[in-house]
């Protein structure tokens, strides 16, 4: 008899219906509302917004038409040396003589340039083939510098041309001087080799850093003048360093690609 008035008692009431439904507390209702319009601010974001990306690079400061290495024609001993580092060759110049066997041999400038470095200094004994010097090819000192960036990646040679670039340069600190400004005036069609990379900038030790990850495709950025600036170049600070920069000087160059929306990401 117990079991038949609990089965009565069920049929009286089955499903509690005269007791009322609460679908969310208070609190729910509020995290709810909350990220309905989080997501909703998102997907507008998504179609409206943009975002820009950047491909880094290392590089060097230099002049447009490169540097060369000087190498020697001949076997010897180096009893001279007619310039020092900083002088401006003119093309044809004398730099030093090697004493041969037979006569001694005078190794001239083959461009008109600036002396960089000197490899080989008196008495030194060098091979036929041996870098002498490395000179930088500028006929006019107060050429403009150029920034070149060796980029690694599939989309380095699709950077557009007039891209701008913000470079940090090793020898003005980005926290206090700020990133020289410039803008991306060449792209190389092909990655360079290292042997291409020694020839530009007359370098063997910067041809290897530069290709040690691989061969890169060369970045040549323009700088932006200033007259406002103790260094010719516009800065993001006003001032800038307070001293003329220096060509062969190492520097990390971000260039800014186009922007794009952050849907274009997920449509195909």
């Amino acid at each position: 008899m117990q079991f038949r008035q609990k089965a009565l008692s069920k049929l009286q009431s089955p499903e509690e219906l005269d007791i009322p439904v609460r679908f969310a507390r208070p609190q729910g209702r509020l995290v709810l509302a909350v990220t309905t319009v989080v997501l909703a601010a998102a997907c507008v974001w998504a179609v409206t917004g943009t975002v820009a990306t950047h491909l880094t690079a290392p590089g060097i400061l230099t002049r447009a038409e490169g540097s060369y290495l000087l190498q020697s024609p001949v076997a010897g001993q180096v009893t001279q040396v007619f310039a020092k580092e900083g002088d401006h060759l003119a093309d044809g110049a004398p730099l030093m003589a090697v004493r041969t066997a037979q006569r001694t041999e005078t190794v001239r400038a083959v461009a008109a340039g600036r002396l960089t470095s000197l490899d080989a200094k008196i008495g030194a004994v060098v091979a036929t083939g041996a870098n002498l010097a490395s000179v930088e090819r500028v006929a006019d000192p107060s050429e403009p510098l150029v920034a070149v960036l060796y980029a690694h990646g599939g989309g380095a040679a699709s950077i557009p041309r007039g891209a701008p670039v913000d470079l940090t340069v090793q020898t003005a600190p980005a926290q206090r001087f700020g990133v020289l400004r410039g803008h991306v005036l060449a792209v190389s069609r092909v990655p360079q080799t290292r042997q291409q990379i020694t020839s530009f900038l007359g370098d063997d030790q910067l041809g290897e850093q530069f290709s040690a990850q691989g061969q890169p495709v060369a970045v040549v950025v323009q700088l932006d003048r200033s007259t406002a600036t103790k260094s010719g170049y516009r800065w993001s600070r006003a001032d800038g360093p307070p001293y003329a920069l220096d060509s062969r000087t190492l520097l990390s160059g971000a260039v800014r690609l186009s922007a794009q929306k952050p849907i274009d990401w997920v449509l195909p």
